[in-house]
């Protein structure tokens, strides 16, 4: 922020007049908005120690203020210790205060600098891309979100309403558990069940703020400087970020139309350690491949013969649309080597950030002792109200009826690509998921075409989101499930066009 000061070199008086900014439709005094100006003059120099202030009758003429108001703000900045009241002389800027450097008068705009750092620090996240706003209200294709317009926010808000209300709610405004809600690691321990096969107790969960959180937690217990950790060639970017901020080697392995390639994985353990192996097997990121059951065996064999974890990252395991979705990792670990992480608000609505990690108890335990210091806990009521909606089986409701919806919309998205970008983009039709990875002919430029795109009312990636040191593909992940059947044809025919 810079503030443009001109200064009159024949009368030596500041222009109080554009200086001084007053909001008179405020809910804050005009005398304490007065007061607060003339301490903003002298904390940037304008003003220093021992500067006369004008007369109440002179400031009353520039600034339209009553003469009492100007009076009050004059006794508020004495009483505050910015000001001092000298006998038939006037109001002075304490002499006392430390001098600042003094602006010099002259006729010329003066650009003072108000936001100067004033320490020292690092910044170990100068090249971390920062995530795009997707709040506005514009035709966008996402990168594969849910349709927030399907998700049941009237039943959320009424079991949270309901639990507030209620003599034993009041408790949930206090300090609650790092590891998060009780009653929600025990409905997600019999939901997992359920639906995935997986066997956890309450005391194998803890409640995170999405998945995001969990990846960074493991990372932070699992990684050093002097490790590695194996991710694919293709990957979730935001993970390669957290992983490198640990201070952790990459190793890169290859990422087919199966999953990861575990053999060459196999290959590379022979030649170096590695703590660690990081994957998504459901609808890779960005790619949208599934694991295949041989690979996920073979991984859980190697990381019982070399002693590595896996972090296994299944942030959209409940939409699964032409068979049922293979069980995960963790559901057939019997080592306990995977770490399994989770997403509920990934499948519900972005913004409510409620996720899940599986792990051992003692790695639990270990995980909310290092969320505590960061995070000392998630929002209670929020936990307790999806609790109620696992319990009541409103969660399992929403997962079918939008799993219904999102295999039309991929259906429809999947035909207008086949029929008009034939030639144009290469894509296979995903099993799961709530995007489609298409790579672009070389000849398409996507930093251009989201510029160009923006111009005509369409919101989509520039494909920098996906490159990393060896993948540097063609493409985008073009998001289907946020967009309905009438918002589909025309985002693609706004594509069509900019192409």
């Amino acid at each position: 922020m810079k503030l443009i000061v001109h200064l009159n070199k024949q009368s030596g008086m500041l222009p109080y007049k554009s200086l001084i900014q007053l909001k008179r439709d405020s809910s804050v005094a005009l005398y304490i908005q007065l007061c607060n100006s003339f301490i903003h003059l002298i904390t940037n120099g304008t003003l220093q120690p021992s500067d006369v202030l004008p007369s109440t009758r002179l400031l009353s003429e520039l600034t339209g203020l009553n003469r009492n108001t100007i009076k009050l703000a004059y006794e508020e900045l004495v009483s505050q210790g910015w000001a001092e009241s000298v006998e038939r002389k006037g109001i002075f800027v304490l002499s006392k205060l430390p001098a600042l450097p003094e602006k010099k008068k002259a006729d010329f705009e003066q650009t003072i600098n108000i936001s100067e750092d004033a320490f020292s620090w690092t910044n170990p996240f100068a090249e971390i891309q920062i995530s795009e706003n997707y709040q506005q209200s514009m035709l966008t294709i996402d990168d594969g979100f849910p349709d927030v317009r399907l998700t049941p926010v009237d039943l959320l808000m009424r079991e949270y309403r309901s639990i507030s209300k209620k003599f034993y709610g009041k408790n949930f405004l206090k300090y609650g558990f790092p590891k998060g809600s009780e009653n929600l690691r025990s409905a997600l321990s019999w939901y997992l069940s359920d639906t995935r096969g997986l066997v956890v107790n309450p005391e194998n969960v803890l409640i995170t703020k999405g998945s995001q959180m969990g990846i960074y937690l493991a990372s932070q217990l699992l990684l050093t400087q002097t490790d590695s950790i194996a991710v694919g060639v293709s990957n979730y970017r935001s993970a390669d970020e957290i992983f490198r901020y640990v201070g952790a080697h990459l190793l890169r392995i290859p990422v087919d139309e199966h999953g990861m390639d575990i053999d060459f994985l196999e290959d590379t353990l022979k030649k170096q350690p590695i703590k660690a192996v990081y994957i998504i097997p459901h609808h890779h990121f960005p790619t949208t491949v599934t694991m295949s059951m041989e690979r996920r065996l073979k991984l859980l064999n190697l990381a019982k013969e070399y002693r590595f974890a896996i972090i296994e990252d299944d942030y959209d395991f409940d939409f699964h649309y032409d068979a049922k979705p293979y069980i995960p990792l963790a559901s057939i670990d019997h080592n306990r080597n995977v770490i399994y992480i989770g997403s509920v608000t990934k499948t519900f609505a972005p913004a409510l950030r409620i996720g899940f990690m599986i792990a051992q108890p003692e790695f639990v335990q270990a995980a909310a002792s290092l969320r505590q210091l960061i995070d000392k806990q998630g929002d209670s009521l929020l936990e307790e109200a999806f609790s109620s909606l696992f319990d009541n089986g409103e969660m399992e409701r929403h997962f079918r009826k939008s799993l219904k919806i999102y295999k039309k919309r991929r259906d429809l998205f999947c035909e207008i690509l086949q029929s008009n970008f034939s030639g144009v983009i290469d894509f296979k039709i995903p099993e799961g998921g709530m995007a489609v990875w298409s790579v672009f002919d070389q000849s398409v430029s996507l930093p251009k075409l989201s510029l160009d795109a923006g111009k005509k009312g369409l919101k989509i990636a520039d494909g920098s989101f996906y490159n990393n040191e060896v993948f540097v593909p063609n493409g985008l992940r073009l998001g289907f499930a946020s967009l309905n059947e009438t918002e589909i044809v025309k985002s693609l025919e706004l594509l069509r066009s900019v192409i």
